[in-house]
């Protein structure tokens, strides 16, 4: 899976799974850079249903939605430059796509701030912020999709069935301390040792380990029909969409 996580994905991910076996482990090669956390929790839950154990191939990254798919997987594996972010939602602003909601929330209390200490700033800030399509209602609803992340992050910790109520709370509070509540930039570097640091069940592997050398193979045929930021790619054995995305115009 290469794509933004969103509604969309859910019919062509669970498409995927229709060759899969439950007795035995399932890998999904995943490369995202997030998107609905919602939908990453309805992910993890279908790829946990059509396998005995998850493996999430991580070759470049799985940011911040595609970080909570991971908190499922029964494994993580990464090499040098695989990268998890903070678990933090991302809004659909207008033209621009999907935006951090920690960035949007503090992009305007910011603003807020410097207007109510140098009034005469309020023009630019309103042009500022009206260009990036960012109103009242969506600031609201990126505090709102922020307050929903603890519970979402449960939801996929827990969607990992051999893991104990115990095992569960305990990965939860390390994964809340770490990717929520402490980091405040969506860009976040969250490396295999960072990860690993927090608890997740992350396999590294160096650049010399032949696994890592079929991954990085296969990554890099992928890389080859970029950009990816406007490409949606669901394959398996037996299924295979290649979506190719127009990007907004420069007047956008």
């Amino acid at each position: 899976m290469i794509d933004v996580m969103q509604p969309e994905s859910v019919p062509y991910f669970c498409e995927l799974l229709h060759d899969a076996a439950i007795g035995e482990d399932l890998h999904v090669f995943l490369r995202s850079p997030g998107g609905d956390g919602q939908v990453a929790v309805r992910l993890v839950r279908a790829a946990q249903s059509a396998c005995k154990n998850l493996v999430v191939v991580v070759p470049d990254i799985a940011k911040s939605a595609a970080t909570i798919f991971a908190l499922g997987a029964h494994r993580i594996v990464m090499g040098p430059p695989s990268d998890l972010g903070p678990i933090d939602p991302q809004v659909l602003v207008g033209s621009r796509g999907y935006v951090s909601a920690k960035e949007i929330i503090s992009a305007v209390d910011r603003a807020l701030t410097d207007i109510s200490s140098r009034p005469p700033t309020y023009p630019l800030y309103a042009a500022l912020l009206g260009t990036g399509n960012v109103d009242a209602t969506t600031y609201e609803f990126a505090k709102s999709a922020l307050g929903d992340t603890a519970e979402i992050a449960k939801q996929a910790i827990g969607s990992n069935p051999d893991r104990s109520q115990a095992e569960a709370e305990e990965l939860f509070k390390q994964v809340e301390a770490a990717l929520i509540t402490s980091s405040q930039l969506h860009s976040a570097v969250v490396g295999p040792a960072e990860a690993q640091q927090v608890g997740l069940p992350v396999v590294e592997l160096g650049l010399s380990s032949e696994w890592w050398q079929d991954v990085w193979r296969i990554w890099t045929r992928y890389f080859t029909l970029g950009p990816h930021d406007f490409m949606s790619i669901y394959e398996s054995e037996h299924a295979s969409q290649v979506m190719h995305h127009e990007p907004p115009s420069s007047q956008e």
